[in-house]
């Protein structure tokens, strides 16, 4: 068996979820990580199911809605959010749950948070994955102010959790290395989000090849330290809302390649055609 290649549905954005699947299956990925949002698909257990059945494409995570974004799905509880996900979860039968941690005006909910995750992942038996976040830096030139959004931290190495998601843009946007992010985090890391960035205020999810980050590096870890055995998925999770559609299935071909020939094949990028950033900034910070 070989550690399953996904495609998350914001990577395909403006796109709806029944174009992931369709894309999903068309590209040749493992499954589907549904982020649950305002489109009442995402929240609909019968029809995501009916979808993964059409596409052959199962549900390999689902992604509660925990963002700013979504500040109104599932309820403005952040638990509920956590326990409807966990709930959705099982009805598609899905092994994951990703979350983000706290904001830091949560202060209760950040409180008990380690807690109340470690005792819904004994209940629930899914890995409850908590992702790895950023520093928030404002976009002025020249500024290096940072602001602490998260509580209890962005950053989960060392806070206790049992199962843990590493979003490589997130680790580029805060200035870490995820390869060494991934090493820290030892068999706690069960999900990946593939995607590539550089350090700054934008997380922009590039292409895995982009950025700066070792993305190949980390995925040559987890071939090597027992991911797929216990349960571990890589996501692809990048943004292509400024591509055309070609340049939207060329990309994520891409991001699928990439995985597959780190994960399964020799390990040469070289070997992997990388489309150049859409946008200059990208270009100008990979050159």
């Amino acid at each position: 068996m070989r550690i399953p290649v996904g495609l998350s549905t914001s990577s395909v954005l403006p796109g709806d979820c029944a174009e992931t699947f369709r894309m999903s299956a068309e590209l040749g990925y493992d499954g589907v990580e549904v982020m649950v949002w305002s489109e009442r698909l995402t929240q609909d257990a019968q029809r995501l199911t009916a979808l993964s059945q059409e596409h052959g494409q199962p549900v390999l995570a689902i992604h509660a809605p925990t963002l700013i974004l979504t500040r109104s799905v599932f309820g403005l509880d952040p638990w509920d959010k956590i326990d409807r996900s966990i709930e959705l979860a099982q009805a598609v039968g899905a092994p994951t749950v990703v979350i983000h941690p706290p904001f830091f005006w949560q202060t209760r909910y950040a409180k008990e948070f380690v807690r109340g995750i470690r005792w819904r992942e004994n209940e629930c038996g899914l890995a409850l994955a908590v992702e790895n976040m950023f520093t928030w830096r404002t976009r002025k030139a020249r500024s290096s102010r940072e602001f602490q959004a998260y509580s209890p931290t962005w950053d989960p190495v060392g806070q206790g959790y049992r199962s843990v998601t590493l979003d490589i843009s997130h680790a580029a946007t805060s200035g870490a290395d995820a390869l060494a992010m991934a090493r820290a985090l030892g068999p706690t890391l069960k999900h990946l989000h593939l995607t590539d960035g550089v350090p700054g205020p934008l997380d922009d999810h590039l292409l895995p090849g982009q950025g700066n980050q070792d993305c190949a590096g980390v995925l040559r870890h987890l071939q090597a330290t027992g991911f797929q055995e216990r349960g571990g998925n890589v996501v692809v999770e990048v943004s292509t809302r400024t591509m055309t559609p070609a340049q939207r299935r060329e990309g994520l071909a891409s991001a699928l390649a990439f995985a597959r020939e780190h994960l399964e094949g020799a390990g040469r990028t070289e070997t992997v055609h990388v489309p150049a950033p859409t946008r200059k900034r990208y270009r100008t910070e990979r050159s």
